[in-house]
């Protein structure tokens, strides 16, 4: 990954990153990591978590990893614990976990159904919880805490065969919107935004196209994948570090004003 200036810092915060063995999760950790975070790195993957916290230590950064299940709710709080006595506080969750099952609704199975919405959604609220009580003390003591939830655009718009994952993702939006609200009003000094990426070429979108093919929604992956391109004005497929480097401003004090927002970040998707 090239490297680049960082004009969004966070030196001396706490970030946990969920999802962050790969894709958008891990880029967000490594950048978040060379703002000048101390980088919880959470993953049900936890070998693969492990790879980030060396790549990001080498890289001269301090790093954790833990293995999360973000649908188990006691999990949450003995990672948020471990991350409390490690470094001394959080001031950054980014719930980025997510998984993807693409499908006509009339035969999405009620099973795959509740899989994505306990890992997406649940997931999600699960952190957001769990991420307020954490950081409501530092809040009200005027240092503040930022979470990001990673929505999509999807949350947005229709597009064929998402229909579990958009609803997910929709129900991520207003669950954001409503937490802003409660933080804003009760004085916690703790922001809430989602982020919405297009198309974003990671192992997940991969194996997404993959499964379109398979239930015929596409002839094959290139197809897919040059059929979500041509969605985006821009021309081309987004990249983990788009939906990552909006993260890092979320993260930073240059975002002190936001919360409560849908910061889509979609190469023009949304526009047309």
């Amino acid at each position: 990954m090239q490297r680049v200036t960082h004009p969004f810092r966070v030196d001396g915060k706490v970030a946990l990153v969920t999802g962050a063995a790969r894709g958008i999760g891990a880029c967000s950790a490594r950048l978040l990591a060379e703002a000048g975070a101390k980088v919880v790195v959470t993953d049900i993957e936890s070998d693969l978590a492990e790879q980030v916290v060396r790549e990001i230590r080498q890289a001269g950064g301090e790093a954790m990893a833990l293995r999360l299940d973000v649908t188990d709710e006691e999990q949450w709080q003995a990672v948020i614990a471990q991350a409390v006595q490690k470094f001394g506080g959080i001031d950054v969750v980014v719930n980025n976990a997510g998984v993807e099952n693409m499908n006509l609704v009339e035969d999405m199975p009620l099973r795959d159904w509740r899989q994505v919405m306990s890992v997406n959604c649940d997931g999600v609220f699960l952190g957001v919880k769990h991420a307020i009580r954490a950081m409501k003390p530092v809040g009200i003591s005027g240092r503040g805490g930022s979470i990001i939830n990673m929505a999509s655009i999807c949350a947005m718009v229709a597009l064929r065969g998402a229909g579990v994952y958009s609803a997910a993702k929709a129900a991520i939006t207003n669950l954001t919107k409503i937490a802003a609200v409660e933080c804003g009003q009760n004085g916690y000094g703790i922001r809430v935004n989602s982020i919405h990426p297009g198309v974003i070429l990671t192992d997940l979108t991969r194996a997404g196209m993959e499964g379109s093919v398979r239930k015929g929604l596409f002839k094959s992956a290139a197809e897919a994948q040059a059929a979500y391109a041509g969605m985006h004005p821009i021309g081309r497929l987004g990249e983990p570090a788009d939906s990552a480097h909006a993260v890092e401003y979320l993260a930073s004090d240059a975002s002190r004003f936001m919360t409560g927002a849908e910061l889509v970040v979609d190469g023009g998707f949304i526009a047309q």
